[in-house]
């Protein structure tokens, strides 16, 4: 079992859950910290691990109109601010190869969205940024192809990796996840990451933009950590309905110290009861 450090963190499937959370898009410095202030406090009253994520682009949005970001610059310099006014890590996603190096001199994670999952070029550059490198796993993989990506990754020298589920495409507009995919990407050893939210993503549901079933997202969450994995990325917000991307998937903020609460008590049990497959 790998255990990954992140700053003071140490994130593996054996350790106590970490949990990855943020807004979709970094809005303001004053909101990123308000938001990971507000995640701080309640996972140290849980007993978490706590990681604040939030994108400077989204360049993947459904529509050429839909809202992006602060852009890397300036996003880069909120992320900062992030780490030190709460003390935390902080995750941001990357899209091109040039973005991976000036990224990873703030950010303690860089994240390969599912799309780019097979992207050599750009899994190299994040390896060679020597940051930790979160990859999802593409909607059209299965589980056992993310030995290949660990693979590419992990000849650049750089093990500190960690796997996130993400749901596997269904149909039009649907996601759906087979939680046997969470142990089968454990079995690589590195840590691995259930996306609650984006599990429950309707891509691309609303013609424009995606829409979502965030009232499942709990589920999602529940059922992924009640097997035993290193961790949780959920988006929140203290406005999801007027959010300017995911909103339909993210959990509400106010929502979030119960449902930490309750997934610490998963992790407990999942973690004094191992599954071996």
């Amino acid at each position: 079992m790998k255990h990954v450090q992140i700053g003071n963190l140490s994130v593996a499937n054996d350790a106590p859950l970490t949990v990855i959370a943020g807004p979709c898009q970094l809005e303001s410095a004053d909101h990123a910290q308000m938001i990971a202030g507000q995640m701080k406090e309640a996972c140290d009253a849980a007993g978490a691990q706590y990681v604040f994520k939030a994108s400077y682009d989204k360049a993947n949005r459904t529509s050429v109109s839909g809202i992006r970001g602060l852009g890397i610059d300036e996003g880069l310099k909120v992320l900062q601010g992030v780490k030190e006014a709460i003390g935390v890590p902080v995750l941001t996603d990357v899209h091109t190869e040039a973005q991976c190096a000036p990224a990873a001199e703030v950010c303690d994670i860089l994240q390969i969205p599912a799309f780019l999952c097979r992207q050599t070029d750009l899994l190299l550059a994040a390896g060679n940024s020597g940051a930790v490198v979160n990859v999802k796993k593409g909607q059209f993989l299965a589980p056992w192809d993310m030995d290949n990506v660990v693979s590419k990754v992990e000849s650049t020298g750089n093990e500190k990796i960690m796997l996130t589920e993400r749901g596997t495409s269904f149909g039009y507009n649907t996601l759906v996840t087979d939680m046997r995919g969470l142990p089968r990407m454990a079995q690589t050893g590195y840590p691995v990451i259930m996306d609650a939210t984006h599990s429950v993503q309707q891509p691309g549901g609303q013609g424009g933009s995606s829409g979502g079933q965030r009232e499942f997202a709990p589920v999602m969450a529940r059922a992924a950590v009640s097997l035993g994995i290193a961790g949780v990325f959920i988006e929140t917000h203290q406005d999801p309905d007027n959010a300017p991307s995911d909103g339909p998937n993210m959990i509400h903020l106010h929502h979030m110290p119960a449902l930490i609460d309750t997934l610490m008590a998963f992790d407990r049990l999942a973690k004094a009861n191992p599954i071996h497959i």
